[in-house]
C-alpha cells in the first residue's frame, strides 16, 4: 500500500502509524495511491479563515460571518460549529448558539482575491480545473506525471502545502477515480483533509446513509423515493437499473449509478457565470420605495464593480423581492445592448422595483445582470442620447479615481440618478 506525509512528504511504511522523519500522524495510504487523478479541492471555511488570517487575534475564537438579525450564516469556522452553529443558519439561531461568537460582515472583494489566488495556484497545477464555486473546484491531474515529476496524490500534497504558506488559509482534498467520488472524499476529514475513495470504498461507506447522501437528492426527493420503497442508499444500490428507470426515469439511473459510486462526468475546465448578482436580507421588513432604492442603488454598484473585474457585461437586468411571508418575485427587464454601468442597473432596476413597492413589506432585495458577454461589447455611444453617453463617461472617470485612491475616494449616491437621464429603453 502506498504511502506518504503530508507534512514532510516523505515515503512511509505501509503500517506506520507515524512519520519516521518528522513524527507527524498525517498520513496518506490507499492501495490506489498513484493511480487515482481525479480531485475536489475545497477551503476550509472559507471566508473565516481569511478573516482569521488577517486578524491572528481571532484564531482561537468562534468566529461567525454574516450580520444581521435577519440574516443568515455566510461561513462558521470550526470553532464556532462546535455550538452547532452552520451556513445559512439564521443569524438569530447562531448568536443563540454560540453568544460569544465574533461576528463579521462579509468581505467580498478580500475573499475574491483570496479564491483568485488559489484557482491560480490550481491552474498551475493542471489546466483541466473546474470551478464550483469562490473556494472549491474540481482538477484532473490525469498525465502529469512527468510534468511535477510526482504522482497526482504528492502534487496534490505540495499544493495544500504551498496554500498554507502563501496564502494562509486551509484546503482539504478528495481524491477517486471520478468527481462524485472526490467531493465524497474531501468532506471526510476536515480541516486540512486529505482522503483517497475508490468506488468499493464510496459504495461500503455510503450503504448505511439515507438517500440524502447522494448530492441532488432533497428532501422532496427523498420522500417520493421513500414511497417507493428506497430510504438508503443501500436501497439503491440493490435495485436493478431498469425499475429504477421505469420509476423516476433518467434521474433513476443517475441515483442508482451513484449509489455504487459510479460517476462518468468529465472535469470541464472554466464553466462560464451564467449572472452576476448581489442581494442583501433586511433587519427589519420594508416597503418604503426611497428606502429601497437607496439599497437598490448600492448593489447595483456592487454588481457593477464584479461585472467590471470580471470583464463581463450583460443585457438582460433582474429584480428579486421577496416578501415579509418568504414569497418570492423576480422581474427582468432585457436592454439593447449589454451594460456594466452601476446607472443603467439600477435604473433599469428602479423602474422594475416601483411597480411592486405597492405598499408589500419586503425582507430581501437583489440586483443580478445576465446574459452576459464580453466587457468590450459594454455600453456603446448613444448618438441619440447624448447625456447618457456623458453619464457613462462620469462613471468611468470615477471608477478611475476609485482604482488609484480606494473606494471612498468618491462617493455617490441616488441624486445622480434622480433625473432618470440615465436610463435605458427597449
Amino acid at each position: 500500500m502506498a504511502a506518504f506525509c503530508r507534512d514532510c512528504l516523505s515515503e512511509a511504511p505501509d503500517a506506520a502509524r507515524r512519520c519516521a522523519r518528522c513524527g507527524s500522524p498525517r498520513l496518506v495510504r490507499h492501495s490506489n495511491l498513484d493511480r487515482f487523478h481525479i480531485a475536489h479541492v475545497d477551503c476550509d471555511a472559507f471566508y473565516a479563515a481569511v478573516e482569521k488570517r488577517d486578524r491572528p487575534e481571532l484564531r482561537d475564537l468562534p468566529v461567525i460571518i454574516g450580520g444581521g438579525k435577519r440574516g443568515v450564516v455566510s461561513t462558521a469556522c470550526y470553532v464556532a460549529r462546535t455550538f452547532g452553529v452552520r451556513s445559512a443558519m439564521p443569524m438569530f439561531e447562531a448568536r443563540r448558539l454560540c453568544p460569544d461568537a465574533v461576528v463579521i460582515k462579509p468581505d467580498m472583494p478580500k475573499y475574491a482575491e483570496a479564491g483568485r489566488t488559489v484557482r491560480a495556484m490550481m491552474r498551475q497545477l493542471t489546466p483541466l480545473v473546474e470551478p464550483l464555486s469562490i473556494d472549491e473546484a474540481f482538477l484532473d491531474l490525469g498525465g502529469t506525471e512527468r510534468l511535477h515529476g510526482a504522482s497526482p496524490a504528492m502534487t496534490l500534497a505540495r499544493f495544500a502545502r504551498r496554500v498554507e504558506q502563501t496564502v494562509g488559509i486551509t484546503v482539504s482534498i478528495g481524491l477517486s477515480e471520478n468527481k462524485f467520488l472526490a467531493k465524497l472524499a474531501s468532506d471526510l476529514e476536515k480541516p486540512r483533509g486529505f482522503s483517497v475513495l475508490s468506488q468499493a470504498d464510496g459504495a461500503h461507506f455510503l450503504a448505511p446513509k439515507p438517500v440524502t447522501a447522494i448530492f441532488g437528492v432533497g428532501q422532496a426527493t427523498a420522500a417520493t423515493l421513500a414511497k417507493a420503497g428506497y430510504r438508503t442508499v443501500a436501497d439503491l444500490q440493490r435495485a436493478d437499473e431498469t425499475a429504477l428507470m421505469r420509476a423516476f426515469g433518467a434521474e433513476g439511473l443517475r441515483l442508482g449509478r451513484l449509489a455504487r459510486g459510479l460517476d462518468a462526468r468529465s472535469v470541464t475546465p472554466d464553466r462560464p457565470a451564467k449572472s452576476i448578482s448581489a442581494e442583501t436580507t433586511l433587519d427589519t421588513d420594508i416597503a418604503d420605495v426611497r428606502r429601497l432604492e437607496k439599497l437598490l442603488w448600492a448593489l447595483s454598484e456592487k454588481v457593477s464593480g464584479r461585472l467590471k473585474a470580471a470583464g463581463l457585461a450583460g443585457s438582460t437586468v433582474t429584480l428579486k423581492l421577496k416578501r415579509h411571508d418568504h414569497r418570492l418575485r423576480t422581474r427582468s427587464h432585457s436592454l439593447p445592448a449589454p451594460t456594466a454601468l452601476a446607472a443603467t442597473i439600477f435604473s433599469v432596476g428602479r423602474d422594475l422595483l416601483v411597480p411592486e413597492a405597492d405598499g408589500t413589506r419586503f425582507r430581501l432585495i437583489g440586483i443580478g445582470v445576465g446574459s452576459l458577454a464580453p466587457g468590450d461589447t459594454a455600453d456603446p455611444p448613444d448618438l441619440i442620447d447624448t447625456r447618457a453617453t456623458r453619464t457613462a463617461a462620469a462613471e468611468h472617470a470615477v471608477d478611475k479615481i476609485r482604482e488609484k485612491f480606494g473606494k471612498a475616494a468618491v462617493v455617490r449616491g441616488l441624486s445622480l440618478d434622480d433625473t432618470d437621464e440615465t436610463r435605458r429603453k427597449g
